[in-house]
């Protein structure tokens, strides 16, 4: 069983993960997004089924 402690840690190393990848997305060079197939604009949908699933 997972303490209220240790939960709260996971979420906020999800939720710092989830920040640092909009971040990253959003300021690839566009040459580079488009050649990885990512839109910079879909970035928090990216960075959320990576983070979260």
């Amino acid at each position: 069983m997972t303490s209220m402690f240790e939960q709260l840690k996971t979420a906020a190393r999800k939720r710092a993960a989830y920040h640092r990848t909009v971040y990253e997305i959003e300021n690839m060079p566009l040459d580079v997004a488009l050649d990885l197939g990512i839109y910079p604009g879909d970035a928090h949908q990216i960075a959320r089924k990576a983070v979260y699933g």
